[in-house]
Order: structure tokens, then C-alpha cells, then sequence
């Protein structure tokens, strides 16, 4: 709808001489408004826009097109927020394994220390005692 300026103003009657009291109401009705808008100084112009439809379908094509995107991003806001639980969960497992793994290898190098000090005693070594006299005690036959 667009206005325009009208510097002419008409009468109350139709063009062919008719009074007007003498029209159909709804005839009356338009007329009057038609003198009102005159009477500010604008006409009515009702055209059809011929880009509304187009418009209108590219509208709708674009907000169909922000929901798929805004529902996908959704998708993957929960897809993140899942990853992220389990790479926590992950993360927390192997804390407690890695403990695990630590206690194993305190107890092991414990169980070494035990054996090298039994099998292998401070004063032993690899070269051999030197020898030692023979007892004095007589065998028995």
C-alpha cells in the first residue's frame, strides 16, 4: 500500500450527477473516506506488489533453514557435552589406574629390595672367600 499526494479535491457525487444521499451505503461509506483522505492531503493507492510472494517464500525458506541449523547445533551441544562426561569418566579411570600401577610398582621394587637383601647379603659376593683352615676336629669313621 502506498500513498500519494492529491492536490485536487472532488466532490461528494459520482461523475454522472447522482446526489449523495442517493447511493448505496457501502458507496457512501467509501466516498467519505476517500474525501477524508483527500482532505489530509493523500489518496490510497492498493496496487498488488508483485516481490511479496517471492519475498515471503524466501523468508520462510530462510527460517526453516535457521531452525534446521539451530536444531543441529543442538545436536551437537549435546554430542560435546557427552563427549566431554566421558572423556571426565576416562580421565577419572585412569587417575585410579595410574594410583593402582604405582602402588603394584612401591609393592614390587619393596619385593626386590626383600630379595636382594636375603639372596644376595651385604657381606657375599662374586669373588670367592678365601680359605678357611680345616676343622681340627677329627672325622669319625
Amino acid at each position: 500500500m502506498t500513498t500519494s499526494p492529491h492536490s485536487a479535491a472532488r466532490s461528494n457525487s459520482s461523475n454522472s450527477g447522482e446526489s449523495f444521499a442517493s447511493l448505496p451505503r457501502w458507496r457512501q461509506f467509501l466516498l467519505g473516506a476517500c474525501n477524508t483522505a483527500r482532505h489530509l492531503g493523500a489518496t490510497l493507492n492498493w496496487r498488488r506488489d508483485p516481490d511479496y510472494e517471492r519475498r515471503k517464500m524466501q523468508h520462510e525458506w530462510r527460517m526453516k533453514q535457521l531452525e534446521n541449523e539451530t536444531k543441529q547445533i543442538e545436536k551437537d551441544i549435546l554430542r560435546v557435552r557427552n563427549d566431554s562426561d566421558l572423556i571426565r569418566k576416562d580421565s577419572e579411570r585412569i587417575e585410579k589406574e595410574t594410583e593402582q600401577l604405582r602402588e603394584e610398582n612401591a609393592r614390587g621394587r619393596q619385593l626386590l629390595d626383600s630379595i636382594d637383601a636375603l639372596c644376595f647379603p651385604p657381606e657375599s659376593s662374586s669373588i670367592p672367600a678365601p680359605a678357611t683352615e680345616p676343622d681340627s676336629r677329627p672325622t669319625s669313621p
